[in-house]
């Protein structure tokens, strides 16, 4: 492989003083606030005189904001002009909602060392001092932007790096294919089944018992915020099981073969019917697919898609190829499906 380096983004978690906290939570509330006037100034701007107000426009302002408010002068500068790039992405996709208190959980520094580096192992931001990290691994490559992210359980710290040095694996001259399914999350070239595990259905029951306590409890209560991070932790850690079981599939792929195919679906569509969309959700398939991208950049692999059409209907019969017209609720093709398909006694192909 020609690549020797990869774009990479390490995530550690932080460990900051109770000072610290709320200097950052005061970060993330001005940052919110100068989101939702920025996307309002467009709105009215709009809907008043069809003024289409632009990114750089509203940055130009902040020279102005910084010296008007103290509060927005004490955050760094390059901190607020993400603020307004972010809303400039949503704004041009056309997703316009305001940001509510719980849905701004992070800021940027988009440059490394102008607001936020790394010193003897611990983070250092401007405004805010010298942050402890829990580093999990060392970092590796020139690092460029850093992201500081508040979740449930504490804040975390994401480091964007360039030129990582990728680690390859000794070559096995072997190949396969994967196709995504809900019956079986994988089912590799081989026939084997790489069972689905459905952590969201199996905890269904327990976060309707979570979203219930939460409904009943007093809006603005103290017993209400404890319901809303006890829910808020089962969804974490449903999402972090989901995230293990990726990881290691993918590394189980990675190691045995060379170049891993998989079926280019549309998953966009395919979750827009609201049969399978629980269970297309909870497989989780385009972030299982970036995963194991990743890895096998890293490791000197290759992943390559494949065009979905006729995939199901096509004879697996080596040299065969022949497509074989097939309703949904066949799911095999052998002897009996096809007279055409009479050569490829004992070839199957699952749907």
């Amino acid at each position: 492989m020609d690549q020797q380096t990869v774009h990479k983004t390490y995530k550690e978690k932080l460990r900051p003083t109770p000072a610290q906290e709320r200097a950052l939570e005061d970060v993330l509330w001005r940052c919110r606030e100068l989101y939702n006037v920025a996307l309002e100034q467009r709105i009215t701007a709009w809907r008043r005189c069809h003024v289409s107000v632009s990114r750089y426009g509203q940055e130009a302002e902040l020279k102005d904001i910084r010296a008007q408010f103290p509060e927005y002068a004490a955050i760094h500068s390059h901190i607020l002009q993400d603020v307004l790039a972010r809303l400039d992405k949503t704004y041009q996709a056309f997703f316009l909602r305001l940001k509510r208190r719980n849905r701004y959980h992070s800021f940027t520094f988009k440059e490394y060392g102008n607001g936020a580096l790394l010193d003897n192992g611990v983070l250092v931001l401007s405004k805010i001092g010298r942050t402890r990290v829990h580093w999990s691994r060392p970092i590796e490559g020139i690092p460029k932007t850093v992201t500081i992210s508040k979740e449930v359980d504490g804040w975390y710290m994401a480091v964007s790096c360039d030129d990582v040095p990728i680690h390859p694996l000794p070559p096995t001259g072997q190949e396969t294919a994967i196709d995504l399914g809900l019956e079986s999350f994988a089912t590799l070239a081989d026939g084997q089944h790489i069972c689905t595990p459905a952590y969201y259905r199996k905890a269904e029951a327990y976060l309707r018992r979570c979203q219930r306590r939460v409904s009943r409890r007093q809006k603005g209560s103290r017993r209400r915020r404890k319901a809303v991070m006890l829910l808020a932790k089962a969804q974490q850690h449903i999402a972090r099981q989901r995230r293990d079981f990726h990881h290691k599939l993918a590394r189980t792929l990675v190691q045995p073969y060379d170049t891993i195919y998989y079926e280019d679906l549309r998953v966009r569509n395919m979750v827009q019917n609201h049969h399978l969309a629980k269970s297309i959700s909870d497989a989780g398939w385009s972030a299982f697919l970036i995963i194991l991208t990743v890895k096998a950049a890293n490791a000197g692999k290759r992943v390559q898609a494949v065009h979905p059409a006729f995939t199901s209907q096509a004879c697996s019969g080596v040299g065969c190829g022949v497509i074989v017209q097939k309703g949904l609720s066949i799911r095999w093709h052998g002897i009996a499906a096809q007279p055409v398909v009479r050569a490829c006694i004992g070839t199957t192909t699952p749907r």
